[in-house]
């Protein structure tokens, strides 16, 4: 073989892929095997691919959270050493950069806000674990992490921003509407409560929903009003623009159920003494339109609060609910 071939086959060599078993199971989430492997052999922690990325780096780029939650409890039990956490790849980027970089991957949360939020909350909890001087620290580029997340997400804020502001519009005209109708509800009180004993459980129904519905209706206007004259900055879809939401479309619920009880309850004292075979199928029917109302609405309605309030962000779909409340306490 010629000198020229060697020196092309040993370049070939060098740049061929170099990811251990370890590093591939770090990309894909795999904790069982990165566990077992980092117990049983403590050296591959300093396994890295050809871009000198080690498990940390990987499970940081690729958004693995559980992997990154392993490893810092093997860090506190001395199974892996603290400098993983400290290293650089080919371009100098740290864990904090990487973390920064939006990639390809989305969460898998509703809408494009909640994906802006789980970005931050990614962001945030890398920052957390890692030492003050990563955050002025520059790859090669020269820019710090602050700086990559930045440029790197401006796309997604702008769709963050349409996603909330059409969903702010539609439901503020609704929600507009049901004030009106609430207003002239509690104000026009059917004749048979003010004919009858007014301290009568029905009357009291009737006037408890008119109440709630008009306030609350009221609120999510304001809620969705508040979204639409805010400037969507980047920082606003950590905190104030999804809770916004979420207390926004809460009071726009509520709203729709304690009117459809103000309704009921009116329709109650308007046909009680006549057609009364008419009256009890329209409670059905109002049981059976709240039953829907609910499977259709609510599995959105959760997920946005478990993307709101969830403090480190998961990748699996699946709301689970016990895993959910330990994570809060």
């Amino acid at each position: 073989m010629t000198e020229q071939g060697k020196e092309k086959e040993h370049t070939d060599l060098s740049n061929a892929p170099s990811a251990t078993p370890i590093l591939i199971a770090a990309k894909n989430g795999i904790t069982e095997m990165v566990e077992k492997t980092l117990v049983s052999y403590p050296v591959a922690m300093y396994d890295m691919d050809q871009d000198m990325k080690n498990i940390v780096l990987l499970a940081v780029e690729h958004k693995q959270p559980c992997v990154y939650e392993l490893l810092l409890s093997l860090k506190k039990k001395n199974v892996i050493k603290d400098s993983i956490f400290s290293e650089v790849d080919s371009d100098g980027n740290t864990a904090l950069h990487l973390a920064a970089q939006k990639g390809d991957f989305n969460w898998p949360v509703p809408g494009a806000a909640s994906q802006m939020q789980w970005e931050i909350k990614w962001y945030e909890y890398i920052k957390k674990t890692m030492r003050i001087r990563f955050l002025l620290l520059r790859n090669k580029n020269g820019k710090i992490p602050e700086e990559v997340f930045t440029e790197t997400h401006e796309d997604l804020i702008k769709k963050g921003g349409e996603w909330l502001t059409s969903t702010s519009n539609a439901c503020s005209v609704v929600a507009g509407l049901f004030v009106t109708v609430t207003f002239s509800t509690s104000t026009n009180v059917p004749d048979g409560i003010i004919q009858e004993n007014k301290h009568k459980l029905s009357a009291k129904f009737f006037a408890g929903s008119s109440y709630v519905s008009f306030y609350t209706s009221l609120i999510a206007v304001i809620m969705f009003l508040s979204i639409l004259t805010s400037g969507c900055r980047e920082r606003d879809f950590r905190h104030a623009l999804p809770w916004k939401l979420l207390l926004g479309l809460t009071a726009f619920y509520m709203s729709i159920a304690s009117t459809l009880i103000s309704f009921t309850t009116g329709h109650f004292f308007i046909s009680r003494n006549q057609l009364k075979s008419v009256s009890s199928s329209s409670y059905v029917m109002a049981c059976l339109l709240v039953t829907f109302f609910a499977m259709a609405v609510f599995p959105l309605y959760f997920h946005l609060a478990w993307a709101t309030l969830m403090m480190v962000p998961q990748r699996n779909y699946r709301l689970n609910i016990a895993r959910f409340f330990k994570s809060r306490m």
